[in-house]
């Protein structure tokens, strides 16, 4: 038997492997001997890196290359043709020369917005930036669909969004708290993961380590399921789009009674006074309470007294999930949640404060010093224009519209070509009927792919590009205290290249190569990116192994970091010693700059505003709040088509979990095959009952390969069950004109399960 500690190791978004290799094959992904909880995602790649789906050849899309009237009505339902490495360089080269030269560069659009691999050095999106830099640049976006509305919102309240990633960490939770309070819950599905890498997951092992220290949680959340049954929590079974009210009621019960920390407001925050006035119903006569929040959430109102009592006198961390920041006016409980924080006056306070995200990512609450290693530099973009990332198919849509961002007016570029490589929009976008048509109007599309996804069939170039598993690569991360040097396992599979090699090509055909890889090749630039890593890593006191050492190990942990200190501790004890980034260098509870924005739809402070689709609104032809959460078995969509995201389908498709009184008063056994829909689309799922949960709140993971087929009224139907067939298109607000993927309603019916699913199946080819 093998030492299996001797073997290669590469990394990714959910844990750290060990490769076994036999014959050139991939034969088994063994997790590194250091992560305590391992992430069985990493399996989803056997059998599926050298399979039907894989894209081995340049593709072109037949209609496209033909010229054919309307080719771009048939994106995502066309034959491809294989062409050579040449011929597809010389293709792209030309197509970003003609547009360019006619409609400028903001005409094009850098799309790579995903989790592309946890490599430093072959990020797609940093490769695909810097190549569309070295030819003049691109439009671009900003923010994220992970938490959009919770970036801007932390960047005009405390002055940076970077506090999302730094919450009081695991081991002083473990030490000095005695309540956390869950808003979202804490699912443990989504600690799996973690941008950049993973090399130890800590967030189980931690929650259970705090529960042993007599920690205890409450979590408010529709789904019992969202904090681990381990932990014993409280739970407050409360609406979808609630937690806003919640929080005011909570806030109102600690005024009424006295329980706020008059100091911290004084010399610590702005604009209390005007958020109080709002608070006790000075200003609009409706008095926030724990009575009026509970009408709202459909919890009892002594529920929410209790809460407040125990928050007020127990060392307390209110954790908000980034769930919560994807619904309408998704900047609010962020926004409410710290001014929650702020009124009990422990921001700062060991054990004390707010986290933004507990278990949304390893990351967070992962005890490390903060080092900003060295990246694969971008170069400059000249082009100014930028969107919302979420704002893609309104961008494509609306040429030359105006709209408003956190307090800019700008417009909307004519996209005349769009290049993605990293990421899949057909997963990461809501109301894909609606996508399905902004992506007909762009006269090219380019995508880098490497296997048969939604992204690549509606693509007019695939160029075919390599897992992390054959190329080398480092695993460094200023999120994780592992730094891994990633080698390969196997064989290009093919012809495809890396995304670096990819641009090369095409950079040598624009004459831009010299700009492009100034001279280094991957192994050059993995060297350049370590020792950079290693400078930085000095100057705060880290000293790295050199690059020869790292790689002969294979990887390398940096220290625990002792003491671990609170990011707002100095603020805590002087604000003007050491302030927010913000105008008043407090915390923003008023925000002026939003109060500036003269929005008759935005108050200056943080407030609750009724949802257009929740259960508030519920109707007999559309009676279900769906979740559209984040998978178990994967990283958005990745490896859908692995064996592990297929090993929890059943029947082929996603399930919908449902209450049990739903399902039977719709006449639905669990295993049923069942059409969930709206207005805007459909998709197809499997019933699985679980009355954990709130009564007329439906879950489904999203993640599943979009299988579209076009119904009668011209909506699309996913037989697979992708949810974004059904979520709404709209904007947070217009702070952050973030998604709102979780203010959906929904129907729900039987369906016949005799109905195909086709995700998997590639497209011709000639």
């Amino acid at each position: 038997m093998c030492d299996k500690t001797s073997l290669p190791l590469t990394a990714a978004h959910w844990g750290v492997y060990r490769t076994e290799v036999f014959e050139g094959q991939l034969r088994a992904l063994h997790p590194f001997e250091h992560d305590p909880q391992p992430s069985a995602i990493g399996q989803g790649y056997l059998g599926v890196i050298d399979d039907s789906l894989r894209i081995r050849e340049p593709m072109v899309r037949k209609a496209w290359l033909d010229k054919q009237a309307g080719a771009n009505r048939r994106r995502g339902d066309d034959t491809f043709v294989a062409v050579s490495w040449q011929e597809a360089e010389q293709l792209v080269a030309e197509e970003l020369q003609r547009l360019s030269r006619k409609f400028g560069n903001q005409s094009i659009y850098g799309g790579s917005y995903g989790w592309s691999a946890a490599g430093r050095f072959h990020h797609a999106q940093s490769q695909l930036h810097r190549f569309l830099n070295s030819i003049g640049g691109y439009t671009r976006s900003v923010n994220t669909y992970s938490l959009a509305a919770g970036e801007v919102i932390l960047s005009r309240i405390l002055g940076s969004s970077q506090f999302i990633h730094t919450p009081p960490a695991w081991q002083t939770l473990i030490e000095q708290t005695e309540l956390l309070v869950a808003f979202g819950g804490m699912p443990l599905r989504n600690a799996q993961i973690s941008s950049g890498g993973t090399g130890r997951h800590r967030a189980r092992e931690a929650l259970m380590q705090a529960r042993q220290a007599g920690v205890s949680f409450v979590n408010v959340s529709p789904m019992r399921s969202d904090v681990a049954s381990e932990l014993g929590a409280q739970w407050l079974m409360a609406r979808p789009g609630s937690d806003v009210a919640i929080m005011l009621g909570l806030a109102h019960e600690i005024l009424r009674n006295n329980w706020h920390d008059s100091a911290f407001i004084k010399h610590n925050t702005h604009g209390f006074d005007e958020f109080a006035a709002y608070l006790t119903g000075k200003t609009d006569g409706v008095a926030k309470s724990a009575a009026w929040a509970a009408n709202i959430a459909r919890i009892p109102a002594n529920e929410i007294e209790q809460l407040a009592k125990r928050m007020a006198e127990s060392r307390t961390i209110i954790s908000v999930s980034w769930s919560m920041t994807r619904q309408e006016h998704g900047e609010q409980p962020f926004w409410m949640a710290t001014t929650l924080a702020a009124m009990l006056g422990q921001i700062g306070l060991p054990g004390g404060g707010i986290a933004y995200g507990y278990c949304a990512a390893n990351s967070i609450g992962n005890e490390r010093e903060n080092v900003n290693y060295a990246a694969l530099p971008q170069l400059v973009n000249p082009i100014r224009d930028f969107i919302p990332v979420s704002r893609i198919s309104d961008m494509l849509l609306n040429p030359g519209e105006q709209f408003r961002y956190d307090g800019q007016t700008l417009t909307f570029p004519d996209i005349r070509l769009i290049y993605w490589a990293g990421g899949n929009p057909f997963h990461h976008h809501q109301d894909l009927t609606r996508l399905r048509e902004a992506w007909r109007k762009p006269e090219t599309i380019i995508v880098h792919e490497w296997c048969w996804n939604a992204s690549a069939k509606h693509a007019d170039i695939v160029l075919p590009c390599t897992t992390p598993l054959e190329r080398d690569d480092l695993m460094i991360t200023p999120r994780d205290r592992y730094i891994v040097k990633m080698n390969a396992a196997i064989p290009a599979v093919g012809n495809s290249r890396d995304d670096y090699e990819i641009f090369r090509g095409i950079s040598r055909h624009l004459g831009v190569e010299d700009v492009f890889t100034e001279g280094r090749s991957s192994s050059q630039w993995l060297e350049w990116i370590y020792q950079q890593s290693r400078s930085l890593a000095k100057k705060t006191g880290i000293d790295l192994p050199s690059y020869r050492e790292l790689c002969q190990k294979g990887w390398h942990e940096t220290p625990f970091p002792e003491p671990i200190s609170d990011v707002f501790s100095a603020f805590r004890q002087d604000p003007q010693a050491a302030p927010l980034d913000t105008p008043s260098g407090k915390i923003e509870i008023r925000c002026d700059a939003i109060a500036s924005y003269a929005s008759a739809d935005l108050l200056p402070h943080p407030a609750w505003y009724e949802p257009e689709e929740w259960l508030g609104k519920a109707t007999e032809q559309l009676p279900f709040h769906l979740i559209s959460s984040q998978p178990a078995d994967k990283l958005h969509s990745q490896l859908d088509h692995g064996p592990i995201s297929r090993s929890l389908k059943r029947n082929k498709r996603t399930p919908i979990w449902i209450h049990s009184c739903d399902a039977k008063r719709l006449g639905i056994a669990d295993g049923d095959t069942v059409r969930v829909h709206n207005n805007r689309g459909a998709c197809l799922a499997t019933a699985s009952y679980d009355d954990e949960r709130l009564p007329g709140v439906v879950q489904m993971s999203t993640g599943a390969w979009l299988d579209a087929i076009e119904q009668a009224d011209g909506t699309l139907l996913c037989r697979h069950g992708n949810p974004n067939t059904v979520t709404r298109d709209y904007a947070t607000s217009e702070i952050a004109q973030g998604p709102t993927a979780h203010s959906c309603l929904v129907a729900i019916e039987p369906h016949d399960a005799k109905t195909p699913v086709e995700a998997f199946t590639p497209p011709r080819i000639v």
